[in-house]
């Protein structure tokens, strides 16, 4: 009897000791997160689109570039990490946080309520405007002036979502996958009127100065968020902390100026607090 009681004892300690270690397991596994996983890799991954200049593009070098690009390499530099650019189109940069493609992302991407449901936000560190641009011979002074016009916008951007909620039923909104393909469609005259970003209608006056595009009105002021997968909480209070900092110390509106020729909007400096 004493020895099938002893024997009994030693196989309920051993099945506590193994529920001891599963539980443990499952305690490291549930504490793991991914700002120690970016510290642990010394790597940072970060999405970014790169044919949208100023924010995002290559030089004559093919090096690179942008406010975006220099905002990411400043994180990285802070962080005591390797910056790894992963590129990206306005349509993916959600879906490659949510396929683990990257870290976070650094791409112009506005905080919106839609986007919230799925991805977190730093406190913003940029703002863009979304406006409507054509070419100044036209007079557009309102959504209602797109009536039976062909308006260009690129998918899954803000400019998109503000433009599909503002134009008249009868405006043909024709919609490209990247802004660099956008950008291409107004340079060969398929529409010139362009719901996109005031950096932009830059760049199309570089590529075709005859175009003379100017914003005719603004749709919204977006701010800028770093993108990161939800239930992140310490990646997310390290980013809020940092970008808060840089804001402060203005190292952000420095790059910022850079690329962009202006201050940041003190909407952003409100908006971080």
């Amino acid at each position: 009897m004493q020895h099938r009681h002893t024997r009994k004892s030693a196989v309920r300690l051993a099945g506590a000791a193994l529920a001891a270690a599963l539980s443990l397991g499952l305690a490291g596994a549930a504490s793991a997160d991914q700002l120690q996983d970016i510290l642990a890799a010394k790597k940072l991954r970060v999405a970014i689109d790169l044919g949208v200049p100023p924010y995002g593009m290559k030089d004559a070098a093919l090096k690179s570039t942008g406010s975006d690009v220099e905002t990411a390499r400043l994180l990285a530099q802070d962080l005591g990490v390797e910056l790894e650019i992963v590129p990206t189109t306005g349509a993916n940069r959600v879906p490659f946080l949510q396929t683990n493609k990257a870290d976070i992302v650094i791409s112009s991407m506005s905080i919106t309520p839609e986007r919230q449901k799925v991805v977190d936000f730093s406190v913003p560190y940029a703002a863009i405007l979304a406006v409507v641009g054509a070419p100044k011979s036209m007079t557009l002074a309102s959504a209602a002036d797109l009536s039976n016009k062909k308006v260009i916008a690129t998918r899954g951007t803000t400019n998109d979502a503000e433009l599909t909620k503002i134009a008249p039923k009868d405006a043909q909104i024709i919609r490209f996958d990247d802004d660099a393909t956008s950008i291409t469609a107004v340079v060969s005259g398929q529409a010139d009127i362009f719901a996109t970003a005031p950096a932009l209608l830059r760049t199309i006056n570089e590529k075709a100065p005859a175009k003379q595009m100017e914003s005719k009105f603004v749709m919204r002021l977006n701010m800028l968020g770093i993108g990161l997968r939800k239930n992140e909480p310490a990646l997310k209070a390290r980013l809020d902390g940092w970008v808060r900092d840089n804001l402060q110390n203005g190292k952000l509106n420095a790059v910022y100026k850079e690329f962009h020729g202006v201050n940041l909007p003190p909407e952003v400096q409100g908006a971080s607090r």
